[in-house]
């Protein structure tokens, strides 16, 4: 009995000991890590209001930059406080072990990083932001959100689209939205009776009516090929764009113009039908006309 009694008072006495010099050395840590974290702090708030002047169109790089320094400065007192407390060792045979886990991560999660790296250079690069108008990955529609990982789209028929952005620097992207303006190319044919240069007058006539375009730009006319049974054209022109519906409209329009004014002018367009030319305009269709045969 006396024995373990003396035992417990020689652990007591020693743990006393143990403590009373730990103890310096536990608030000594604790003053590092405190100065260090203000000065992580004061590090950050500093950069970021540098890096916010220098990135203005940037404020997520800007966040990023300054919180790369945060942790920096935090790490940095975190292992000089364990350093004080004698565990570096410890710290040591940590940092070991995060690498083994850190390299079994990298490859259960580099698709992840890929997304992240490539939302980094989406937010630097910017070439594409909220509002524009893009077709990535065969998606065409409206940009919602560029994230860090993915890029949200509206299509037009309402779907709401994540595309990784790894996706989008993986193959090639359109912004429609980038000059604002848009072109649009109508092709079609007319039969080889009609007058080339008249059809040529009459499809530049119509594009000048169009409420979209934009005269300073030009319109391009072009007959393109000799075909089976047309002579087939190509109509250029550009407009104002600013959301899809503009367009579609000036599309649609141009088609009704070129339809309208093509009856009134007697041009035929041209369709995948078979004719017998028996010397009329264009040909006859076998589907508009009898054919009578006298016996």
């Amino acid at each position: 009995m006396e024995t373990t009694v003396q035992y417990l008072e020689n652990l007591l006495q020693n743990w006393e000991a143990s403590v009373l010099e730990y103890l310096p050395k536990v608030f000594l840590a604790l003053f590092v890590l405190l100065i260090f974290g203000l000065l992580a702090r004061f590090i950050k708030r500093v950069s970021l209001k540098s890096y916010a002047r220098a990135f203005k169109s940037h404020l997520d790089l800007a966040n990023l930059i300054s919180g790369m320094f945060y942790f920096f400065f935090m790490l940095s007192g975190i292992f000089l406080a364990l350093q004080i407390l004698g565990l570096e060792k410890v710290l040591t045979k940590l940092l070991a072990g995060a690498g083994i886990v850190g390299i079994i991560a990298g490859f259960a999660f580099k698709d992840i990083a890929s997304n992240i790296f490539a939302g980094l250079l989406l937010k630097f690069q910017r070439p594409f932001q909220p509002g524009d108008w893009v077709e990535i990955d065969d998606k065409y529609g409206v940009v919602l959100e560029v994230g860090w990982i993915t890029t949200t789209i509206k299509t037009v028929p309402g779907q709401e689209v994540f595309v990784p952005n790894q996706v989008i620097y993986s193959n090639t992207f359109t912004n429609f939205s980038t000059f604002h303006q848009r072109r649009i190319i109508l092709e079609s044919g007319v039969s080889y009776g009609d007058d080339l240069e008249h059809v040529r007058t009459v499809a530049l006539d119509e594009v000048a009516k169009v409420k979209e375009l934009l005269p300073g730009e030009g319109i391009d006319f072009f007959f393109t090929e000799i075909a089976n049974s047309t002579y087939n054209f190509q109509l250029r022109f550009w407009i104002k764009f600013e959301t899809n519906n503009d367009f579609r409209t000036a599309l649609s329009d141009i088609i009704i113009r070129i339809k309208k004014r093509f009856e009134q002018e007697n041009i035929s367009i041209a369709y995948p039908v078979t004719t017998l030319d028996f010397g009329v305009k264009g040909g006859v269709n076998l589907f508009d006309k009898s054919l009578q045969v006298n016996t």
